[in-house]
C-alpha cells in the first residue's frame, strides 16, 4: 500500500513541478534580456483534451457496464 501511495505522490509531484516549469518559462518576468526561449515541456492544451477524452470514454463504459 505504500509502494502505491509513493508512486502516486510521486507523479503528482512530477506533474507539479512541471506545470511550475512551464508556468516559469512562459511567465513574462522571465523575459528579459538573459531568456531563452520560451519552449514549454508539456503542451498543456494537447494534454488538457486528452484528459478530456479519457474522462469521456471512463464515464461512457461505466454507463455501459452499469446498465447491465
Amino acid at each position: 500500500m505504500r509502494t502505491f501511495l509513493g508512486m502516486i505522490l510521486g507523479a503528482l509531484l512530477l506533474i507539479a513541478g512541471v506545470y511550475i516549469h512551464d508556468s516559469l518559462q512562459t511567465s513574462t518576468v522571465a523575459s528579459g534580456q538573459t531568456a531563452q526561449s520560451n519552449q514549454t515541456l508539456v503542451n498543456w492544451d494537447v494534454a488538457a483534451m486528452e484528459w478530456q477524452a479519457l474522462k469521456q470514454r471512463t464515464h461512457d463504459d461505466w454507463v455501459r457496464i452499469s446498465s447491465r
